[in-house]
This record gives C-alpha cells, sequence and structure tokens, in this order.
C-alpha cells in the first residue's frame, strides 16, 4: 500500500516535486480540455474553518474541471464543530466521505493535526498566521510564468510580515529555490518573525530590512504586496494606525524596473490603488486566476491520476 501524501508545508515537497507540479500546472494552463476527466468518480472534501474566496473556490473549479466532485463547508458554524465536535472526530467522519481534504483552520496546527486522523490526503488550506502552501505554489507558477525562472532574484515583501502566511510560506520556499536578496518592507510592529529572519540568514539569505517602499523599489524584480490584516490583531486601534502604512501606486512604481512584477494573495483593501491595476507589471490578478491550474496539478498528484498516474 502506497503511503498517504500530505501537503502541510512547502517542504513536505521536494524542490524538485514543487519545480514539476509548476511546470505540470503550466501544461494544464496550455490545454485544460486534456484533464477534464482525471478525477471522475472522485469527491475533494473542502473543510473552511476561516472565511476564504479565492482558496476555497479555486480548490472547488480545480477538482470540477478534473471532473470530480465537491462536498463541505465554508463556514465552521454550518457543521457540527458548532455543536461542540472534535476536529478528529470532523476528520474521521469526512475521511469515509471523500478521497481527498482540503482544509483551512484559524488555529495554527490544525491541519497537521488532521493528518493524524485522516488516511487520505490532506492539504493545509492555511492555518492561523502560519502556513499557506498552495498560496505558495499559486505564487511559484506566477513567477514562473512571469519571469521565466524562480531563482537570481531580488525580492520585496511589503506590509504584514509578522502575521502574513503567504509570506511565511513563499520567502522560505524561495529561499530555497537559491534566491539570496529580500526586502522586508514593514513597519516595526509588523516585521518577519525573529524566528523566521533567524532561519533564513543561516542559510546564508541577505535580509535588508527598511520602512520605505520608495527607498528600494527601483532594486527589485519582484514585489509581494500585502494587506494589514485586521483579524490577526487584538485590538482594533493597532489596527486603524497600522492600516493604511503603506498605499502603492502608479507613482511609487514610476522608477520601477520594466520587467517587476507585482504579486498580491488578495484580498486587497486599500494597499494596491486601482490605478496599479491596468499597469503591464501587475500580475496579482494572473495569479489568482493560475492557483487554479496548480491545484489541479496538486490534486492529480496526491490522488495519482492523470500526469501521477503508476503505472
Amino acid at each position: 500500500m502506497n503511503q498517504v501524501r500530505h501537503l502541510i508545508e512547502p517542504e513536505d515537497f521536494t524542490l524538485e516535486e514543487l519545480m514539476h507540479l509548476v511546470d505540470t500546472g503550466l501544461t494544464i494552463f496550455d490545454n485544460p480540455a486534456k484533464y477534464r476527466k482525471v478525477c471522475d468518480g472522485k469527491i475533494m472534501a473542502s473543510l473552511f474553518f476561516e472565511p476564504s474566496t479565492r482558496t476555497k473556490l479555486s480548490f472547488d473549479s480545480a477538482m470540477m474541471r478534473l471532473g470530480g466532485q465537491v462536498l463541505g463547508f465554508s463556514d465552521a458554524n454550518t457543521s457540527s464543530t458548532a455543536k461542540g465536535e472534535s476536529l478528529a472526530d470532523t476528520i474521521k467522519v469526512v475521511n469515509d466521505y471523500s478521497d481527498l481534504i482540503v482544509m483551512r483552520h484559524p488555529k495554527e496546527g490544525a491541519p497537521k493535526l488532521a493528518t493524524h486522523f485522516a488516511t487520505i490526503p490532506v492539504i493545509n488550506g492555511g492555518d492561523g498566521g502560519h502556513q499557506h502552501p498552495t498560496q505558495t505554489l499559486t505564487d511559484l507558477i506566477t513567477i514562473k510564468r512571469f519571469k521565466g525562472r524562480l531563482d537570481n532574484m531580488k525580492i520585496g515583501f511589503c506590509g504584514d510580515l509578522k502575521f502574513g502566511r503567504t509570506v511565511h510560506s513563499l520567502i522560505r520556499t524561495l529561499a530555497r529555490f537559491g534566491n539570496k536578496e529580500f526586502y522586508l518592507i514593514s513597519p516595526d510592529e509588523l516585521t518577519l518573525p525573529v524566528s523566521l529572519k533567524r532561519q533564513l540568514e543561516k542559510q546564508g539569505v541577505k535580509l535588508i530590512e527598511v520602512r520605505y517602499l520608495e527607498d528600494v523599489v527601483e532594486e527589485l524584480d519582484m514585489l509581494y504586496m500585502t494587506r494589514i490584516q485586521k483579524e490577526r490583531f487584538f485590538n482594533e486601534e493597532d489596527y486603524v494606525r497600522l492600516k493604511n502604512t503603506y498605499i502603492l501606486n502608479r507613482d511609487k512604481i514610476r522608477t520601477a524596473k520594466e520587467d517587476l512584477i507585482i504579486l498580491h494573495p488578495l484580498p486587497r483593501v486599500n494597499e494596491i490603488a486601482i490605478d496599479v491595476d491596468t499597469d503591464p507589471r501587475a500580475a496579482y490578478f494572473e495569479q489568482s486566476k493560475m492557483g487554479v491550474y496548480v491545484r489541479m496539478a496538486l490534486i492529480c498528484k496526491l490522488l495519482e491520476v492523470g500526469p501521477y498516474a503508476r503505472g
């Protein structure tokens, strides 16, 4: 019997596996009709204990485009969790209803815990401020599509670097791919966690921390914007004070490289002005679209169908 694979954090896959997922996603993007029936008869459970638009709907879209079906919930209050059911019991039950579980949870480590009670693959759709590995895959496929490579770049991360799980997953993965220079643009209260900075520095990564985007924008090959996340703050005063710290507009990228790409995991609030949307360097809506295709590749890999079918 084959060992069940899960995706809880990007490190669960080797660089070669990540690269193959990106390339497979690009292949599916170029010829989606070829993959319409590879998940015929398969069911994906979509368990979202925390709100989501892109992650949930893109996973649902990915599974349906592969010919599979979806069941689940997008609000924990509509599940038996509201009655006090434990996560372990929920997973044990859903495990018998489906072939694959995608799960988002506000508590860090909850998807990892789920793997102890599941005999089918579990995908982490985001756990608190910890990890968001499929957003990382979405970011990687977008970077590869627009830049043609995943290494040798000067990369800026701007906004909430403390609670931003998308940043935590992506910066570690890009460092694994050999990127050694990151610009961290944030207020003092929202800097990258010290433990993560130490981990990156041990890998020989150079971290340049600055307060203002304008000071470094000319250097960047890629700019990753994030919103200040109201739901991660313990009090509203701190959020109100910091929420408008960074607002990217056309003027602020006037001197940036012509081949800069601007990414954002979305949703945005007001950290990217609408006038940036028509700039050819803005790739965040294409990024959202590409998430469907790399998630299609991931589903195929974990279910061992289509391009990942055995023998």
